[in-house]
């Protein structure tokens, strides 16, 4: 029975002559078994046949570290006495020893690997190790590689590197692959659940698979300078919602984002530029963790009514071909009277009703998710005047790259009005600010 992780061995006398603990771990392998002398010395039963003994007296745990491959062995018959075992779920327990009195901390294991040993030293300190079933090891040297620290960060920068017969260290936390001319993500990947950072800039993607959003550590995503035609609506509905917090796009292929885009709530950093974006998504404002927003150099005519709500540190709109207000057409889709399902979405929303799929067929509630809010404060769902104001930037960002090189920092905004008597209180405001 064998465990690889890391390994801090305190001794509890230590206190009693005033030294400290170093408080270092280090990797190391743990092997229970017996032994060489007591599996090769024969034993008389009471019928006179011979064995090599079963009864877990002589079992023993091994503990080898690099710099102590030969390693330590410790008794553990009637020898453990106490477990703790509260982070076992963390990959974390410790086994405190009579005799010695030393607590042997164990940290960074598999969560089932670990439950798994730790019922083997529970058998082997009953005696009853050999009677349970439990494989044992030979409790002999290990070889260098097996005591190594698991590389987390991973580095390929050329396609020669790229490891075609070998897989990814199961434990990277960083991993880069850039100028590789990928034209996929390898599925190798969505297996790495350790994974922190991937940066996959410089290659090739065209599509980005659905699994990526199974990597729930997952907080960088970097795809900078690749082939990317769209961001799938699945990656919104998957774990990155909760780990995302740096998602770069810049240099693609992207005509839009996802309307779902904004589920992705934990979102810090998010770069945009030089793709072929027309819209940004409708309800960007709900990023509310958002601080650093950079979508240069698309084809942005407008802002959505959402970027009002946005509060951050630095925003670069510089080169879009922002329309002016003035010049776009009100989009007029307000009946009267107003119909039951509108006057019915209203208040749902209005009154923040509880909403879902199993209480309200699919379409309606999309329409609930999606929907506008008037300068008067009020939720226009379907019947709505749409038209641009001219907004200043600085009302929402610290710091603002100049929209044109003209020095400006203001846009056009989506605003939307949910009545005729809201449009035309704006209407009439413009009027009286221009004539000031």
């Amino acid at each position: 029975m064998k465990l690889q992780c890391d390994v801090e061995v305190i001794n509890r006398m230590l206190p009693s002559c005033g030294l400290k603990s170093k408080g270092r771990s280090s990797r190391a392998v743990l092997s229970i078994g017996r032994p060489e002398r007591e599996r090769a010395a024969p034993s008389t039963g009471s019928n006179g046949s011979t064995s090599t003994g079963s009864s877990g007296s002589g079992l023993h745990l091994l503990i080898c570290t690099s710099r102590d491959r030969s390693g330590a062995k410790y008794k553990l018959k009637e020898n453990v006495e106490k477990f703790f075992t509260w982070f076992v779920e963390e990959g974390k327990a410790t086994v405190r020893l009579k005799e010695p009195a030393i607590d042997i901390c164990l940290s960074k294991a598999d969560v089932t690997s670990l439950k798994s040993f730790l019922s083997a030293v529970r058998l082997a300190q009953r005696g009853a190790a050999a009677a349970g079933g439990v494989p044992l090891s030979a409790l002999c040297p290990v070889r260098a590689r097996e005591v190594e620290k698991p590389k987390q960060k991973l580095t390929v920068l050329s396609r020669r590197d790229y490891p075609l017969t070998r897989s990814f260290p199961p434990a990277l936390q960083q991993l880069q692959v850039s100028y590789c001319q990928l034209s996929r993500v390898d599925l190798r990947v969505l297996s790495l659940r350790a994974l922190r950072r991937l940066d996959l800039s410089n290659n090739r993607i065209r599509a980005l698979p659905a699994g990526l959003g199974d990597l729930r550590a997952l907080a960088e995503l970097v795809l900078h300078n690749n082939q990317l035609e769209r961001f799938g609506d699945e990656l919104c509905c998957s774990g990155l919602q909760t780990s995302l917090r740096l998602l770069d796009l810049s240099h693609n292929l992207l005509p839009a984002l996802p309307a779902r885009f904004c589920q992705l709530r934990q979102l810090v950093t998010l770069r945009l530029d030089h793709n072929r974006l027309q819209r940004l998504p409708f309800h960007l404002g709900r990023l509310s963790a958002l601080r650093f927003l950079s979508a240069a150099h698309n084809q942005l005519p407008v802002l959505p009514d959402g970027f009002r709500s946005l509060r951050l540190d630095t925003l670069d709109l510089f080169g879009n071909p922002f329309a002016r207000a003035h010049t776009l057409q009100p989009r007029m889709l307000i009946t009267l009277p107003l119909t039951l399902q509108e006057l019915a979405a209203r208040t749902v929303l209005d009154h923040r009703v509880p909403h879902s799929p199993q209480l309200l067929p699919l379409h309606l509630c999309r329409e609930l998710d999606f929907s506008s809010v008037c300068v008067c404060g009020r939720v226009c769902v379907n019947a709505f005047i749409q038209t641009a104001v001219s907004f200043n930037l600085h009302q929402v960002a610290h710091t603002v790259v100049l929209v044109d090189n003209m020095g400006g920092t203001e846009a056009p905004v989506h605003t939307h009005f949910c009545s005729l008597l809201c449009y035309c209180q704006h209407m009439d405001e413009c009027v009286q600010r221009e004539l000031r």
